[in-house]
């Protein structure tokens, strides 16, 4: 995104989820996936500035970081951050973090629908609030082209905001016939140094992205793909230069913040504190362990089989409710956005 000028699809800014007010439509995942169309035929995959095609990044001064991380067990309450650091030194100068609601559940395919709202509006922040700093590049914990329709959220930020973005994700999307397999596996064994890395190449012949061995000492390498104007190459070079360690720096900050701030709210508000999740999906409650139930023993002699069976039914029928009720969420979010942007 270009100092000074407003947020458009292509530069664009949209509003949150919680500005929803459509009703839940059958129909609306048709034109989500023309939107989604749309928008990644504005997809630039080639460096498209001075910096990029020097070797030592020589221009390049503030690199970016975003994030959303969870409230532990709940899938709604989140932190968005966006974090701006120095390059070469890779110290943050600036942050960004706060909580949003995502009353949206996870569709796989459209994480995008669900997160990238919040972080569209925190690149505005910073553009209306201390344009200088606004980042030349944003790292985002995710993928790019590496997705099922090649278009991941990496992509949607970088069109929406018109800033390079890079797509940095910890495990395989398994896409275009790409597999964690064991011929895979040994081509990360084979690995050996930080910055060494391998082309991955879908069943149509595209190469989607990278695996790279981020750093020396990791075991695990980072699958980077290309978010919007930087090349593939360039993107794996940038990547391993601003690893300190596994993930790079910025997406790291970003992280380490955003649970921060996550445990300063909740310690303000007096509630509980429990761990900050990665995921947004809802959590499964534990199970016990086997043969042992959390029902009064006076409780469990009580039961009859009629009654287990009429509990069975009752949870089933809570459970496709649920179901039902994050269906049209979901629809509801696609919609909106297809209004918004078209």
């Amino acid at each position: 995104m270009r100092a000074g000028g407003p947020l458009t699809p292509g530069r664009g800014r949209s509003a949150g989820p919680g500005e929803l007010g459509l009703a839940a439509c059958s129909t609306c995942v048709c034109p989500a996936l023309r939107e989604q169309a749309r928008l990644k035929a504005l997809v630039v995959d080639r460096d498209t500035e001075a910096w990029q095609r020097d070797p030592a990044f020589s221009g390049l001064q503030r690199v970016g970081g975003v994030d959303v991380s969870f409230v532990k067990d709940d899938s709604v309450s989140a932190c968005a951050s966006l974090v701006v650091l120095n390059y070469p030194e890779l110290e943050v100068v600036y942050e960004d973090c706060r909580m949003v609601s995502l009353t949206a559940p996870y569709v796989s395919g459209y994480l995008a629908f669900r997160e990238v709202p919040f972080l569209v509006d925190a690149v505005q922040r910073l553009q209306e609030k201390d344009p200088q700093l606004m980042p030349q590049v944003l790292f985002v914990d995710g993928n790019g082209v590496l997705h099922h329709r090649g278009f991941g959220v990496a992509c949607h930020l970088g069109v929406l905001t018109d800033v390079p973005c890079i797509g940095v994700a910890k495990k395989l999307l398994q896409v275009d016939g790409l597999e964690n397999d064991a011929a895979h596996r040994e081509k990360i064994r084979l690995l050996k140094a930080g910055g060494d890395s391998f082309p991955l190449m879908g069943g149509s012949g595209a190469v989607l992205g990278m695996a790279l061995k981020s750093h020396d000492h990791s075991t695990k390498p980072l699958y980077v793909s290309v978010g919007h104007k930087m090349s593939l190459e360039t993107a794996v070079r940038l990547t391993h230069s601003c690893c300190r360690f596994r993930i790079p720096e910025p997406v790291r900050q970003a992280d380490i913040r955003s649970r921060d701030y996550i445990r300063r709210t909740l310690a303000v508000q007096g509630a509980p504190v429990p761990q900050p999740e990665r995921s947004g999906k809802a959590q499964r409650p534990k199970a016990c362990p086997k043969g042992v139930s959390e029902e009064p023993a006076d409780a469990k002699r009580g039961h009859r089989s009629s009654g287990r069976l009429a509990d069975i039914k009752t949870v089933k029928a809570g459970r496709r409710r649920k179901l039902l009720h994050g269906v049209g969420r979901a629809m509801q979010v696609l919609c909106w956005f297809v209004g918004k942007f078209t």
